[in-house]
């Protein structure tokens, strides 16, 4: 027997199987807002832009036996190539979601407040950027392009002032 037209437009939400999530993946990470004081003593922030054009802070998965504290120094290094920078402290979290074929992902990624030390120029920028600048605060809080992050900015430049940092 045929299905009746009236439900037909119903299968194309039920039909599929292979659209449905099979299965939900926690993945915990985590980065840093990493600032420095340029010669007129401003704050600026590092921004790294993705391959879409977003602006966005270094981070990354936390691995096996890693804390959340030694990820964002670690992804730090790997992601912007700064090696001296001091943890100043935990922000906050952000968490999101995503799918990934059939899986659902849910991230959960912990944001420190990190100072660049040394030679804060030499950066080198990680294969999936297309690119990486430092900006004056106020133009980075522009360009950021996730609200959780942008909100995290203003506790840390909070932060920054209110320690004289």
């Amino acid at each position: 027997m045929a299905a009746t037209p009236r439900f037909d437009k119903f299968k194309k939400y039920f039909g599929n199987r292979k659209n449905q999530i099979q299965e939900i993946v926690r993945e915990p990470t985590a980065g840093g807002i990493i600032f420095r004081r340029n010669s007129n003593n401003e704050v600026e922030i590092l921004l790294a832009q993705d391959g879409k054009d977003r602006w966005t802070i270094p981070k990354g998965h936390i691995e096996e036996g890693e804390t959340a504290e030694q990820t964002a120094k670690r992804e730090i290094g790997e992601e912007v190539g700064l090696t001296d920078v001091e943890i100043i402290g935990w922000l906050g979290k952000i968490h999101f979601r995503y799918r990934r074929v059939d899986k659902l992902v849910l991230m959960t990624t912990q944001i420190y407040l990190v100072k660049a030390h040394g030679d804060t120029d030499a950066t080198e920028k990680d294969h999936w950027m297309s690119d990486l600048r430092w900006f004056k605060f106020s133009d980075a809080f522009d360009k950021i392009e996730y609200d959780d992050i942008g909100k995290l900015m203003l506790l840390a430049m909070k932060r920054i002032r209110q320690e004289n940092l």
